[in-house]
């Protein structure tokens, strides 16, 4: 299983560790800004951006790139 995920550098990280990073990074606006999902501008607390995201793979997708971008250049 440890081969199969050698070349993935999300690998270990949860949902909750990137949204929090990121939020702390950037803060509400600006992330609301980078991807412009709901979660980011009106309802703006990691849990409701949790739920968001664990429901729609093509904006947890973007989140991930996000982080990807930012921490792993």
């Amino acid at each position: 299983m440890a081969e199969a995920q050698k070349n993935n550098p999300l690998h270990g990280i949860t949902l909750e560790k990137i949204v929090t990073d990121l939020q702390t990074h950037y803060g509400w606006d600006k992330l609301g800004m980078l991807i412009k999902i709901d979660c980011f501008n009106n309802n703006q607390t990691i849990k409701s951006s949790l739920k968001f995201l664990r429901r729609m793979p093509w904006a947890r997708k973007k989140v991930e790139g996000l982080y990807l971008d930012t921490f792993h250049k």
